[in-house]
């Protein structure tokens, strides 16, 4: 059962006059006690589909299409309905916990006044409920009265998880929640996050270019590319029988499979190349590529991709 669904999601912003369009028609469903996860290159939209989720973009965006979560448009919605749905029933990891924490202000502050502000706490009862979900994250309640600073990049990224889960929210959005941790460390959060999300039965959605991950994580995945989703597919689909060239290049460039590269760079989001967005890229171009923009096509596994290659199939 569908918990979130986007449709026809455009985000664009205003940047030294010219329209970025970091989102361009993105249609994406999060089911119920469902692990997605969304990946791709950097600076192809993946963390602005995230905040776009949760209302958290700059002024000088332009946004169209739906956000549907329990029957709710997120995009219809007061700011003051947003920020109760915000935390509550929709969680955030964000992306270098060091810049999301506020410096001045301990880490247990910090959780508390989610409690305070969501559920009319007291200063008690919110320490204890802070104490607890430190607790659960394997940090030592005496600590709550440290400063962001006191704490290991893992430990922050900790601290960041208790904020996302403190209420229990049906959907929890990490955004690159295992960006920058050595190996070790990584496997730790990775294993964190998957048993809370599934002892809480909620669903995830996974923002990461670490396709190891997403591998450990993900039940689907949808691939992204210059701003729009051109694949989706289980995981097991993806990894054994990947359709789009983009997709079979990613999984190449894995240290596994040879570190190849994907040749050329990633287009400008405020000036894409025309017909299909990958395709100066793309080892298998074909006559239409150049010239129409294609659309998603569902294969005989299940997988829905954004290819010409497949149109006839």
């Amino acid at each position: 059962m569908s918990l979130l669904k986007i449709q026809d999601l455009k985000v664009y912003f205003n940047a030294r006059g010219k329209t970025v369009k970091a989102n361009n028609g993105i249609d994406l469903e999060i089911r119920e006690n469902e692990i997605l996860g969304l990946i791709g290159e950097t600076g192809c939209g993946k963390s602005i589909l995230g905040r776009a989720i949760v209302g958290l973009l700059s002024d000088n965006v332009e946004i169209r299409g739906k956000i549907v979560y329990k029957n709710e448009d997120i995009l219809d919605l007061s700011e003051d309905r947003l920020r109760k749905i915000r935390g509550k029933d929709i969680g955030i990891i964000l992306q270098n916990p060091s810049a999301a924490l506020n410096p001045v202000l301990s880490v247990g502050n910090q959780i508390s006044e989610i409690y305070r502000y969501h559920e009319n706490m007291g200063k008690k009862e919110a320490r204890i409920r802070t104490a607890k979900m430190l607790e659960m994250v394997g940090i030592d309640p005496k600590r709550m009265h440290e400063y962001p600073h006191q704490f290991s990049g893992g430990m922050k990224q900790r601290v960041m998880i208790a904020m996302g889960l403190a209420l229990n929210p049906g959907l929890l959005i990490a955004d690159e929640p295992t960006k920058g941790l050595d190996p070790t460390t990584k496997d730790k959060i990775v294993d964190l996050i998957c048993e809370l999300v599934i002892n809480r039965n909620m669903s995830l959605l996974l923002i990461t270019h670490d396709l190891g991950v997403a591998e450990k994580m993900c039940d689907r995945v949808a691939v992204m590319y210059a701003g729009e989703i051109i694949e989706i597919a289980t995981i097991e689909n993806i990894l054994s029988n990947p359709q789009h060239p983009y997709t079979q290049d990613l999984l190449n460039s894995r240290p596994k499979k040879g570190l190849k590269p994907t040749a050329g760079e990633s287009p400008s989001l405020s000036s894409p190349p025309a017909g299909c967005k990958f395709h100066p890229r793309c080892r298998c171009v074909i006559g239409e590529c150049p010239k129409t923009h294609p659309q998603m096509i569902e294969t005989e596994n299940g997988t829905s991709v954004r290819c010409f290659l497949y149109e006839d199939n």
